[in-house]
């Protein structure tokens, strides 16, 4: 937060690609990665003469999000023209809503320290993207790619209620889990399916005004939008307290660097000249529709989080973390029931099995199944091999597919930790006859010592030594010397 007597006020908007097999008005596919403009149609190029047609399922996919968010579904919407230049739109104005969105009002839940806050929405509305622009392809010209031009989006709109960068990841963290959950969205931020603008002020600490914001553009990572708002945050402050005038602008953020640099000058809405567009008749949503579609909705990350530490006793962090990915999710659930190691399930969830994810995808745990994900939990539970060596050496074996037992793959392996008492003694005793000096300076109080030792002992019983047994034998012998 910023220091003397400023307060930073934060309101995000969302875009996020809906997962529709064709594009908002038209046919075109919405495969990512293709053969640039291979994905374009005499609609999604604005030949003239050309009617949209809308897309029914992205609508349904709309009211999902606004229901599972406690929005206001407006039954009755419709859609406007949004004349702003676009390079990558061939229209020359965006199809969207603007005094008529489908969803209204709603929240968004996160975790704090204090419990679950609810980060308030203005709105949900559906609009068509833009298509890229590539800048770095060629050395004089900007390259225009429009496959994703006129594919669907929902924008999701925070009223200005978020009070800390922080608050605005998790906000943001939230939202990429709830759409992927509901399979509104696959959340791909690298792919740009998932894009997140935040507008930003500062102002004294009591005063109700809003300072002049600015916004920062297409920020393509959670971990983005807080170094951004940090940035962002300490600049304004900054410019109030040394006189200067913060002007309203739209900035973009260099993730290399970490700092924000002026665009433009921020447009007001009128200058958008919005009106409803002529070629697309209104939406009518029934009531039946949307409790129908009330029923399909699942319980969300959050609701989930409160689940599995009630009913399984996990902390708040394994919890979220668990809880926001749903490929973790499912493996906690089916595997909690073969197990009554829970904390252990959660261990190698959020520990190597999300470190995976995270750096190769889904896809580099696919080998795992809840009955190989139980025999590992069980394994290290009981100590008969340590986490860490369980981590670097059982998983990768079992990744492989070559064993699917954590227990068989130990004994391959000849890592099973020893219990037996007398091969404990006889490393400890060497240990101990090898650091005469540290056993004086033990003896003689340093009792901090004793970590020492057992990292001696596992390093001569190279691992193999069961920490706990020597510790308690250790303990034994350095108190009867």
């Amino acid at each position: 937060m910023p220091q003397n007597g400023f307060e930073t006020v934060i309101g995000l908007e969302i875009h996020a690609q809906l997962l529709t097999k064709s594009k908002l008005f038209c046919g075109d596919s919405t495969i990512f990665g293709d053969t640039p403009n291979s994905h374009v149609s005499a609609i999604s190029l604005a030949h003239p003469g050309t009617l949209p047609v809308l897309n029914k399922e992205a609508v349904k996919l709309a009211i999902k999000l606004g229901v599972a968010l406690d929005c206001t579904i407006n039954q009755y919407n419709y859609f406007a023209r949004k004349h702003y230049f676009y390079p990558d739109l061939p229209n020359g104005y965006q199809i969207s809503q603007n005094a008529a969105p489908i969803c209204v009002g709603g929240a968004i839940p996160i975790a704090t320290a204090t419990g679950i806050r609810h980060i308030a929405l203005n709105r949900i509305h559906l609009e068509n993207d833009a298509g890229k622009s590539i800048h770095d392809a060629d050395p004089e010209n900007t390259l225009i790619d429009l496959n994703r031009a006129g594919t669907a989006l929902v924008e999701i709109v925070t009223e200005p209620v978020i009070s800390s960068p922080e608050e605005a990841s998790a906000c943001l963290a939230m939202v990429r889990s709830i759409v992927r959950h509901l399979g509104v969205c696959d959340g791909n931020m690298e792919e740009g399916s998932l894009r997140c603008d935040v507008n930003i002020s500062v102002r004294k600490k009591g005063d109700p005004r809003l300072g002049t914001k600015v916004e920062i553009k297409n920020l393509n990572s959670v971990r983005n939008v807080k170094r951004a708002a940090t940035y962002e945050e300490a600049r304004l402050t900054r410019m109030i307290e040394n006189g200067e005038e913060v002007l309203q602008q739209t900035r973009n953020f260099d993730a290399d660097t970490g700092i924000t640099t002026a665009l433009r000058t921020k447009e007001e809405a009128n200058d958008y000249r919005y009106f409803p567009d002529p070629d697309l008749p209104p939406i009518i949503v029934t009531s039946e529709e949307i409790e129908e579609i009330r029923k399909s909705i699942p319980l969300l990350p959050h609701e989930i989080a409160q689940e599995l530490t009630h009913k399984y006793g996990l902390g708040q962090e394994a919890s979220s973390i668990i809880s926001g990915d749903d490929l973790l999710y499912h493996l906690f659930e089916s595997a909690s029931v073969l197990t009554g190691q829970h904390a252990a399930l959660a261990n190698w969830l959020i520990g190597p099995l999300k470190s995976l994810i995270n750096e190769k995808g889904a896809s580099s745990i696919e080998g795992i199944t809840a009955p190989k994900l139980v025999s590992l939990a069980e394994l290290t539970a009981q100590n008969s091999v340590s986490f860490a060596t369980a981590a670097a050496k059982i998983l990768p074996e079992m990744l492989s597919g070559n064993e699917h037992d954590a227990l068989a793959i130990a004994r391959k392996l000849n890592l099973l930790q020893v219990k037996d008492t007398d091969a404990l003694n006889e490393w400890i005793d060497q240990v101990l006859a090898r650091f005469p000096e540290k056993v004086l300076e033990y003896q003689k109080g340093k009792k901090s010592l004793t970590g020492f030792f057992a990292g001696e002992v596992k390093k001569l019983s190279k691992g193999k030594a069961d920490i706990k047994s020597a510790m308690e034998i250790l303990s034994q012998k350095l108190n009867k010397q």
